[in-house]
Protein backbone atom coordinates (compact mmCIF):
# COMPACT_ATOMS: atom_id res chain seq x y z
CA UNK A 1 0.00 0.00 0.00
CA UNK A 2 1.45 3.34 -1.05
CA UNK A 3 0.11 6.50 0.61
CA UNK A 4 0.70 9.96 -0.83
CA UNK A 5 -0.72 13.15 0.66
CA UNK A 6 -1.10 16.41 -1.27
CA UNK A 7 -3.01 19.19 0.44
CA UNK A 8 -6.46 18.02 1.52
CA UNK A 9 -6.20 14.77 -0.45
CA UNK A 10 -4.70 11.37 0.35
CA UNK A 11 -3.99 8.92 -2.47
CA UNK A 12 -3.85 5.27 -1.45
CA UNK A 13 -2.55 2.87 -4.06
CA UNK A 14 -2.67 -0.92 -3.92
CA UNK A 15 0.80 -2.33 -4.53
CA UNK A 16 0.26 -5.95 -3.45
CA UNK A 17 -2.30 -7.18 -5.94
CA UNK A 18 -4.83 -8.60 -3.49
CA UNK A 19 -7.90 -6.38 -3.58
CA UNK A 20 -9.65 -8.00 -0.62
CA UNK A 21 -6.69 -7.56 1.74
CA UNK A 22 -6.17 -4.02 0.40
CA UNK A 23 -9.78 -3.15 1.25
CA UNK A 24 -9.36 -4.61 4.74
CA UNK A 25 -6.13 -2.65 5.28
CA UNK A 26 -7.69 0.65 4.12
CA UNK A 27 -10.75 0.03 6.31
CA UNK A 28 -8.53 -0.85 9.31
CA UNK A 29 -6.44 2.33 8.88
CA UNK A 30 -9.43 4.55 8.03
CA UNK A 31 -9.06 6.76 11.13
CA UNK A 32 -5.72 7.93 9.73
CA UNK A 33 -7.37 9.20 6.52
CA UNK A 34 -10.83 10.29 7.67
CA UNK A 35 -10.10 14.04 7.69
CA UNK A 36 -8.86 14.07 4.07
CA UNK A 37 -10.39 13.54 0.66
CA UNK A 38 -9.46 10.04 -0.49
CA UNK A 39 -8.37 8.60 -3.80
CA UNK A 40 -8.24 4.81 -3.68
CA UNK A 41 -6.23 3.57 -6.66
CA UNK A 42 -6.87 -0.06 -7.61
CA UNK A 43 -5.62 0.32 -11.20
CA UNK A 44 -3.06 -2.44 -10.50
CA UNK A 45 -6.03 -4.80 -11.00
CA UNK A 46 -6.82 -4.67 -14.71
CA UNK A 47 -10.39 -6.01 -14.53
CA UNK A 48 -11.77 -5.83 -10.99
CA UNK A 49 -15.21 -7.37 -10.59
CA UNK A 50 -18.28 -5.34 -9.74
CA UNK A 51 -18.41 -7.15 -6.39
CA UNK A 52 -14.83 -6.12 -5.58
CA UNK A 53 -15.52 -2.47 -6.44
CA UNK A 54 -18.78 -2.50 -4.47
CA UNK A 55 -16.77 -3.70 -1.47
CA UNK A 56 -15.70 -0.06 -1.04
CA UNK A 57 -19.32 1.14 -0.74
CA UNK A 58 -19.55 1.15 3.09
CA UNK A 59 -16.25 3.02 3.35
CA UNK A 60 -17.39 5.52 0.73
CA UNK A 61 -20.70 6.16 2.50
CA UNK A 62 -18.94 6.75 5.83
CA UNK A 63 -16.45 9.11 4.22
CA UNK A 64 -19.08 11.12 2.36
CA UNK A 65 -21.11 11.54 5.56
CA UNK A 66 -18.06 13.40 6.91
CA UNK A 67 -18.33 15.77 3.92
CA UNK A 68 -15.17 14.48 2.26
CA UNK A 69 -14.67 13.09 -1.24
CA UNK A 70 -14.03 9.40 -1.89
CA UNK A 71 -12.97 8.45 -5.42
CA UNK A 72 -11.86 5.05 -6.74
CA UNK A 73 -9.45 4.79 -9.67
CA UNK A 74 -10.06 1.56 -11.60
CA UNK A 75 -9.43 0.35 -15.12
CA UNK A 76 -11.28 -2.26 -17.14
CA UNK A 77 -14.58 -1.63 -15.34
CA UNK A 78 -17.98 -1.12 -16.96
CA UNK A 79 -18.71 2.27 -15.42
CA UNK A 80 -22.42 1.97 -16.32
CA UNK A 81 -22.89 -0.98 -13.94
CA UNK A 82 -21.35 0.68 -10.89
CA UNK A 83 -23.60 2.06 -8.16
CA UNK A 84 -24.36 5.78 -8.30
CA UNK A 85 -23.23 5.95 -4.67
CA UNK A 86 -19.64 5.25 -5.72
CA UNK A 87 -17.42 7.59 -7.70
CA UNK A 88 -15.18 5.53 -9.98
CA UNK A 89 -12.92 7.02 -12.65
CA UNK A 90 -10.26 5.55 -14.97
CA UNK A 91 -7.32 7.86 -14.09
CA UNK A 92 -5.81 9.61 -11.05
CA UNK A 93 -6.06 12.97 -12.87
CA UNK A 94 -9.82 12.56 -13.23
CA UNK A 95 -10.03 11.63 -9.54
CA UNK A 96 -8.32 14.90 -8.59
CA UNK A 97 -10.66 16.83 -10.93
CA UNK A 98 -13.71 15.25 -9.26
CA UNK A 99 -12.38 16.13 -5.82
CA UNK A 100 -11.71 19.72 -6.90
CA UNK A 101 -15.29 20.03 -8.21
CA UNK A 102 -16.77 18.52 -5.04
CA UNK A 103 -14.68 20.90 -2.89
CA UNK A 104 -16.10 23.85 -4.85
CA UNK A 105 -19.65 22.50 -4.41
CA UNK A 106 -19.13 22.15 -0.66
CA UNK A 107 -17.71 25.68 -0.46
CA UNK A 108 -20.81 26.97 -2.25
CA UNK A 109 -23.10 25.07 0.14
CA UNK A 110 -24.37 22.31 -2.17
Amino acid sequence: MKVDQKGHTVSIKDTQGDLVSFLMKVTHEYKTFEKHNMIVDVSLHKNPSLKEINGFLPLSKTHKKNKKSFVIVAQGVDFNTISDKLTVVPTPLEARDIIDMEEIERDLGF
